[in-house]
């Protein structure tokens, strides 16, 4: 290979670097605004909050730390940021991982080691999903954390797709139409559980956090299991998006945008008011009559 051949593959190998890091830099601006679009419209942090970020391992909870880092370092107002993890136990769990990360990124890190690998190994029933009681047990564990912290937010790591996942999860096997909110109080009013990448798509995550290197610790008690509705849901969703690019953020949208008066709640609206300034048709005066 000449000089010049050697000089244009170099060349041609800065220009692809240098392209990735524009994209990622677009990619970077994206995520900002979306996360701090949802703190807004939702009012998820204000002055002086204490925002305790559960840091699982995964790519949205590295991705969601780094953000609002990022926010943080830039917001017309003050809060402080940690983050816990919870060390369920679970065979194989890196010890070492995230309280290197948490020391790469300057940020406060706690580990809470609890035994819930044994728990929900024992107390699920052969052929069922383990989540119902993890997500319990775990759930018990953040708020145990968050008042032991000082926390006054518990920022999960939840995306516009689990969003959507979960309003067909429970439509499909509930029989509800109910997803995950942006902003949630706790049934004894002690805790505001808060979603910031309640706007974003995993899709955008994965290219972040592949980009970032960022080291992923996989969940093996749900990773395990071949039976996850959700993970039929997550294919019928793909799907969908392969035909109709925008379907999933439609959807999203119209979690959003709710209209009482044409779904059939009693609890959302008074159908019986109707009857004070609509007059009846002449065909229900005649069944009537």
């Amino acid at each position: 290979m000449s000089k010049a051949d050697d000089l244009a593959e170099m060349s041609s190998t800065v220009s692809k670097a240098r392209k990735l890091e524009i994209e990622h830099n677009k990619l970077r601006k994206k995520l900002r605004r979306l996360v701090g679009r949802a703190i807004a419209d939702y009012q998820m942090i204000g002055q002086g909050d204490r925002v305790m970020v559960c840091l699982s391992g995964g790519k949205d909870s590295y991705t969601m730390l780094e953000v609002l880092q990022s926010l943080q370092r830039n917001a017309p107002i003050e809060f402080s940021i940690f983050a816990v993890n919870v060390d369920q136990k679970q065979p194989g769990f890196p010890p070492d991982v995230l309280p290197e990360y948490a020391a790469s990124q300057s940020v406060e890190f706690h580990a809470i080691e609890e035994d819930t690998y044994s728990i929900v190994m024992e107390k699920t029933p052969e052929g069922k999903t383990y989540c119902p009681i993890c997500s319990r047990l775990r759930r018990g564990i953040l708020y145990s954390a968050a008042k032991r912290f000082g926390a006054t937010k518990i920022a999960l790591g939840h995306h516009l797709d689990d969003v959507v996942e979960t309003l067909f999860l429970n439509m499909f096997h509930g029989g509800r139409m109910k997803a995950m909110p942006p902003r949630l109080r706790s049934d004894d009013g002690l805790h505001h559980v808060i979603r910031p990448l309640f706007y974003v798509r995993e899709k955008d995550i994965e290219r972040y956090s592949k980009a970032e290197a960022h080291p992923i610790i996989p969940c093996d008690l749900c990773g395990s299991q071949s039976n996850l509705q959700r993970q039929v849901i997550k294919s019928m969703l793909r799907e969908w998006e392969s035909v109709q690019p925008g379907r999933v953020e439609n959807i999203a949208r119209a979690i959003r945008t709710v209209v009482p008066t044409h779904l059939a709640d009693t609890e959302l609206f008074d159908f019986s008011a109707l009857e004070e300034s609509v007059d009846l048709d002449p065909i229900r005066q005649l069944l009537i009559s």
